[in-house]
């Protein structure tokens, strides 16, 4: 239970958050009492007024309306200025997520977040882990004769990545490797000469990075999990197809990191035993 302000105090504060409102909208007593449909000495009144008294509900509820702040700010029972569809409109945004390895909305978050621990469970295998022989084969059909320059680009960004001062952890399902050693389901047609390559990239990856770079196996038959993605404490993302779910309030990020740490927890293979998984995974591939 929160602490319970005297009465004196939650008047005062009102006031003072009234005046900072009024500022804040450009706007004087003049125009928030016509905006309100009261008399301009009702506004001094409210301001001027040192005692213990408040405003009515519908006095307070309209003076909030009317400077775009919610009620509850300016009683004193909340920090947050934001009316509740403010507060909705910045903690849940709906962005588009492009089929492209350049992806400008991505590589912000990332140094948005930099410094931050980033969890993230891809909605295939992880670009930033890929060789360029894999990237090529997979976005060519998409990106057609511009593929080469999406793809130095993004190797540009994903040593960025890789050179912040961000942890990185990475939980993928065991099945997704599976197919891509055994050049299967998304992965057919992938010769077996890349995806030997590939499969060594990801040793020596795995080894030379780690303990910033840490990826888990997990079963998706045990745990399953859409593509997400946490920006540390900042920001959780949620992988649509076609777009990204971005939540920024404090209650969904806990519980999407909660989700990808028990990933973490129930991981078949844990990051300091998936090079020597990778090694014997090696048969896999024909």
């Amino acid at each position: 239970m929160g602490t319970i302000i005297d009465k004196r105090d939650r008047a005062l504060l009102f006031r003072t958050r009234l005046q900072e409102a009024l500022s804040q909208a450009g706007a004087n007593q003049t125009s928030l009492a016509r905006d309100i449909g009261v008399d301009r000495s009702t506004i001094s009144q409210l301001l001027a007024d040192d005692g213990a008294r408040l405003p009515n509900a519908h006095l307070v509820g309209s003076c909030a309306q009317a400077l775009s702040v919610s009620t509850d700010w300016l009683l004193g029972l909340s920090d947050r200025p934001e009316n509740a569809a403010d507060l909705v409109a910045t903690s849940l945004t709906m962005t588009e997520a492009p089929r492209a390895l350049v992806d400008e909305t991505i590589f912000a978050w990332h140094q948005e977040a930099e410094g931050y621990k980033i969890r993230h469970v891809p909605a295939l295998l992880p670009d930033m882990l890929k060789t360029k022989a894999v990237l090529e084969w997979e976005y060519e059909p998409h990106l057609g004769r511009s593929a080469d320059q999406a793809i130095a680009s993004s190797e540009e960004r994903l040593d960025w990545m890789r050179q912040s001062r961000s942890d990185y952890e990475i939980c993928i399902p065991y099945h997704e490797l599976e197919s891509f050693l055994s050049g299967t389901g998304y992965y057919s047609g992938l010769p077996a000469d890349i995806r030997q390559a590939q499969c060594d990239h990801w040793i020596t990856l795995c080894q030379s990075l780690y303990p910033r770079l840490r990826v888990y196996l997990f079963c998706a038959r045990q745990l399953y999990s859409a593509p997400i993605t946490v920006f540390g404490p900042l920001l959780a993302v949620l992988y649509m197809g076609r777009n990204y779910l971005v939540f920024r309030d404090t209650n969904r990020i806990s519980a999407i990191t909660s989700h990808f740490d028990a990933l973490v927890r129930e991981a078949d293979i844990s990051a300091r035993q998936l090079p020597e998984e990778l090694e014997k995974m090696r048969s896999l591939i024909a």
